[in-house]
């Protein structure tokens, strides 16, 4: 009995053994996934955060064009903040080692960003897109509203039809810097081709035959105009920094087409400059889009509240 007993009990010990070795080595297995795991994990987040800033863009509406190609990858790295276009906003020694580390800097030119020239002119990855041909391009015009001969107005985003052929661009220098993700950078141009009609079409539903007079503190929607139905009469001034000439304002008020006129300004503008404009009825639009998430949908919704600040 008793010897039955201790070969039952050494037995069982074994057993027990036996089950603790398994399960040890069930455990170290798993652990070991684990690790993996996170490691693999932190692999992917050290490659997205290296990828991002493979490629770099100047401004926040080529900003919000590029992020439209890259949805579901990493984004590019935004040099210049919202509102800091042509001559505001000033890079930093970060963004200076940024572009020296990107595969690409797209800008669009030293016309619209000249606080970048000093250090895109000569850089060997810079991509300038006013170099390109494959834009519609208009002339600035005077306060009356004439074009100026021999002169490029820089808006060039706001015209739908150059937003899409931007983001075309973008697909192809995107794939360039990371080609294993051109086909998502090529579909989501596509797309956004798309969205971007879809936005068109739905304010030419709206539209009248006549194109809606509008003021503007400086033209800086003339890219608009011809998607949006819009036609501008005159601006208050050459460049919203500079206060309007009593002059312009006389000669606004003289040949306004409607009684009660829209103003289109980039902030709000003084209420005493308001009171000399009367009737008047103002919209704030940055040209920019910095008050945008979205490509499509802000300026889908900056031609909607113009026409209604018209209408």
């Amino acid at each position: 009995m008793i010897t039955n007993a201790h070969n039952a009990t050494t037995t069982l010990d074994k057993n027990l053994h036996v089950q603790k070795k398994n399960l040890l080595h069930k455990m170290h297995h798993l652990i070991r996934q684990h690790f993996l795991m996170i490691s693999l994990l932190m692999l992917g987040f050290l490659a997205l955060s290296a990828q991002a800033a493979t490629v770099s863009v100047s401004n926040y509406p080529l900003f919000l064009l590029s992020q439209a190609v890259t949805e579901g990858a990493a984004p590019a790295k935004q040099l210049l903040q919202a509102g800091e276009i042509g001559h505001h906003g000033s890079i930093s020694p970060g963004d200076i080692k940024a572009i020296q580390e990107s595969t690409f800097v797209v800008w669009f030119g030293e016309p619209l960003e000249n606080n970048l020239a000093a250090s895109l002119n000569t850089a060997p990855n810079a991509i300038a897109l006013f170099e390109f041909d494959a834009f519609n391009r208009h002339p600035l015009r005077d306060i009356k509203g004439m074009p100026l001969a021999g002169t490029l107005d820089p808006h060039i985003w706001l015209d739908p039809n150059n937003a899409k052929a931007i983001t075309r661009a973008l697909a192809v220098i995107h794939s360039h810097a990371n080609p294993q993700y051109k086909q998502l950078y090529h579909a989501n141009a596509r797309k956004f081709a798309q969205r971007m009609d879809n936005a068109v079409a739905a304010i030419s539903q709206k539209t009248t035959q006549k194109p809606l007079p509008y003021w503007a503190y400086h033209d800086a929607y003339q890219y608009m105009e011809s998607s949006a139905n819009l036609k501008l009469i005159g601006s208050l001034s050459t460049d919203h920094d500079l206060a309007p000439k009593a002059s312009q304002l006389r000669s606004l008020n003289e040949q306004r087409p409607a009684n009660k006129m829209c103003l289109v300004s980039p902030s709000s503008p003084a209420k005493g400059l308001l009171a000399k404009l009367q009737p008047v009825q103002d919209t704030v639009q940055a040209e920019d889009m910095s008050n945008s998430k979205d490509f499509v949908s802000g300026w889908q919704t900056m031609a909607q509240q113009i026409r209604q600040c018209i209408s």
